[in-house]
């Protein structure tokens, strides 16, 4: 009942979607996408709508629909209808002695019904696989989506990190040009030497790259973003995107052990249930194999009509009908081994199907426990800066408060802005790394990637 409740929910928000399509293409798609704010959660909403790969895979979940219709339709019975018309030389008919003419215009034409009733197992197989086709493609666009909103949920996140770099490295321009134009005061006053002006001017020359390669991080980010959203950009943009995202990098709390974030991924990777899927569909394909040993049994019904060919009038419009039923045996005893190489091929596949099985989990609990130590390592390095840049903003008012009464030297001024600039690069990538380390574990857990945005 739980599964009918997800499919059904699935194919609802499908509807939706479809039912909102012109909409999104004027609204969403537009230009006016630009100015609007964007939060993490919109984001990830905007991307079940119009992420590429997500759309893609709900085309791939319709395709399979006709793949368990086609897996379904040996269980089912076949109406056929049929119809003939035929006409011979006069000179290529023969006739008995005695007997009126052949005649040289025949038609016929009939309607049958024909129902398996038994074929080796391979009627059963065939309803079972239709149920497995359909829960193996539902949860292989599970993991589409999952895998389409980690991304999206990560490139967020890179846009975040961009801008504040920018203000990182704007900031400490700013800080070293008003070291720079201080140390010219002193120098056209006769206080400092031209060295210390030189090396103020050297000091801002190496941050100025960084500043450089901050902003053109920050527009790759949000092409990226932008890309990963389904948005068509326009022609005429050719800097930045102004993206006005609401959200911040922040580090919410939480919380994981990892035998039980362990246990939670076998038991809800959508992977997993894909493969499981796949193997007990391997298990029907050896049974649909074996039945090539057994024999087919049908039985069918039908009426039909056929013009007179020697119950007087002998007529074309003189027609003929009536029913017909009955039943049919089909057993072959050698194949010329066709079945055995069948069942060798399925019984193979099956044990591979198992293999993938097995070597999937032992990746899933890899990727578990490689995203617990990423996240604990940021989670770490976040609680280290916790108080580096109030020290270093400290360190750099006492620097400048030394080199004025003469006890310091430029040298310590220009180290302490160094070290200001470092620790607040460190604290924003250590921001960044913490988010981005959370939504790659809640992702290696299986847990629902809007869901987990919404509660953070």
């Amino acid at each position: 009942m739980k599964k009918t409740k997800i499919i059904l929910a699935l194919v609802l928000t499908g509807f939706i979607a479809k039912a909102a399509s012109a909409g999104a293409d004027t609204a969403t798609n537009s230009a006016a996408w630009l100015t609007q704010p964007l939060s993490l959660l919109g984001s990830l909403n905007i991307a079940l709508q119009q992420n590429a790969a997500i759309l893609k895979g709900k085309n791939d979940l319709e395709a399979s629909y006709g793949i368990v219709v086609q897996t379904r339709a040996v269980a089912l019975p076949q109406v056929v209808a049929s119809g003939q018309y035929k006409r011979t030389d006069r000179d290529a008919l023969e006739n008995f002695p005695g007997a009126p003419a052949s005649p040289d215009q025949n038609w016929n034409t009939g309607v049958q019904i024909v129902q398996s009733v038994y074929d080796g197992g391979k009627l059963i197989a065939a309803v079972k696989a239709a149920r497995l086709s359909k829960e193996q493609a539902l949860a292989q666009y599970q993991t589409v989506i999952a895998d389409a909103l980690l991304s999206v949920r990560v490139a967020y996140y890179d846009v975040l990190l961009a801008a504040q770099q920018i203000t990182v490295h704007e900031a400490s321009v700013n800080l070293l040009q008003k070291e720079l134009d201080d140390q010219q005061r002193r120098y056209d006053a006769g206080t400092v030497p031209r060295f210390n002006v030189l090396r103020a001017e050297v000091a801002v020359a190496n941050e100025r790259p960084l500043l450089i390669q901050a902003r053109n991080n920050n527009r790759i980010a949000k092409n990226n973003l932008s890309n990963l959203l389904g948005y068509n950009l326009p022609r005429d943009i050719w800097e930045d995107i102004p993206l006005q995202l609401t959200d911040t990098l922040d580090a919410v709390p939480y919380q994981a052990n990892l035998p039980d974030a362990i246990q939670q991924a076998l038991s809800r990777r959508t992977e997993l249930v894909a493969l499981r899927k796949t193997e007990q569909l391997q298990q029907l394909n050896i049974v649909n194999a074996k039945s090539g040993y057994k024999p087919a049994v049908s039985v069918f019904a039908g009426y039909g009509w056929y013009n007179a060919q020697f119950t007087p009038p002998v007529q074309l419009d003189h027609d003929i009908n009536g029913w017909n039923a009955g039943a049919q045996l089909q057993w072959n005893i050698f194949d010329g081994l066709l079945t055995h190489g069948k069942v060798v091929q399925a019984k193979a596949l099956h044990d591979k199907s198992v293999t993938e099985l097995a070597d999937q989990s032992r990746q899933i609990e890899l990727q578990v426990r490689t995203a617990y130590s990423d996240f604990i390592e940021a989670k770490e390095v976040l609680d280290s800066q916790e108080k580096v840049q109030e020290e270093a903003d400290e360190a750099l008012r006492e620097a400048k408060a030394r080199a004025e009464a003469g006890t310091g030297t430029q040298l310590d001024v220009l180290d302490a802005e160094t070290s200001l600039t470092q620790a607040r690069t460190t604290n924003v990538q250590a921001l960044h790394d913490y988010a981005a380390a959370r939504a790659r574990l809640e992702r290696a857990i299986g847990e629902d990637m809007v869901q987990s945005a919404a509660a953070k």
